[in-house]
């Protein structure tokens, strides 16, 4: 069984200040909770970006701010730019951070429904995200809502616009998409193809029960204040504090943690 690869989401597009004070917001924020996570064993950062309201953006200049301070804290951590919906809508928008060349970036291959608004990805957007990815050498993590949004990934490396080994993040509990059950977790799992690798992100109360599933069929988990605000009923979260949970799970399983490093090497990263 591979290591267990730990992403850490420290920050999304909807948690405030309001929401929850452990939410980071601005770049030496979110720097901060990447650096501590790591040094607990997260060896992947999911990186949104704020701007100085504090509101999501898609500016590259938000992003190299975070990228940067990472490079002078000599944090090693693997970097992972979303390219969602919430931060910018045309193809233009989502790609702008890309430039900056990052490890990783997101890659919704559909659309689905958030609570309150769509979460908007028509084929020509993401073949635009796409082909930029593999133009830059940048691994696309698939975000994926829907089952059809596998589908939609092997049409994708048909066209050779993505690569082997390919990355799945199954996302469960949003409302308006697949809900967080033990069933829909096999059921995306068993409709993978072979060779992929894959993690969960499950938003709610089964956060984790399913990550510990996914950890004893050979999956990654990824956690974080962005997908979760409460740690228990009542109780707010830290990014610190789920990365911790999770790492003290994974040894309690048998389960090693990956260095990013051995992370690079499990999802063929240059």
């Amino acid at each position: 069984m591979q290591k267990l690869i730990i992403t850490v989401a420290p920050t999304g597009n909807v948690p405030t200040k309001e929401m929850t004070p452990h939410v980071p917001v601005t770049p030496e924020e979110i720097v901060r909770d990447i650096v501590e996570c790591r040094q607990l064993g997260a060896s992947v950062a999911h990186i949104h970006a704020r701007d100085e309201a504090g509101k999501p953006t898609h500016e590259k200049r938000f992003f190299a701010e975070i990228l940067r301070r990472l490079d002078d804290k000599g944090c090693s951590i693997i970097r992972q730019i979303s390219t969602g919906a919430r931060a910018g809508k045309t193809p233009e928008d989502r790609a702008e951070a890309l430039t900056l060349n990052p490890d990783s970036a997101s890659l919704a291959t559909g659309s689905s429904n958030f609570p309150a608004s769509a979460n908007l990805n028509e084929p020509q957007l993401i073949e635009f995200l796409a082909k930029t990815m593999l133009a830059r050498k940048i691994k696309p993590e698939l975000e994926i809502f829907d089952s059809a949004m596998i589908n939609n990934a092997l049409e994708l490396q048909k066209k050779g616009l993505i690569k082997e080994p390919l990355q799945f993040n199954l996302v469960l509990g949003v409302k308006g998409s697949l809900p967080a059950t033990p069933k829909n977790l096999f059921f995306l799992v068993e409709s993978l193809p072979p060779n992929s690798v894959w993690s969960v992100s499950v938003v709610g109360p089964m956060h984790v029960p399913l990550s510990m599933i996914a950890m004893a069929l050979g999956g990654h988990v990824r956690v974080g204040v962005e997908d979760n605000i409460f740690y228990s009923k009542g109780k707010l979260a830290t990014n610190t504090g789920l990365v911790e949970r999770i790492a003290s799970l994974a040894k309690a399983m048998g389960r090693e943690i990956a260095s990013p490093e051995e992370t690079k090497q499990i999802l063929g990263l240059s």
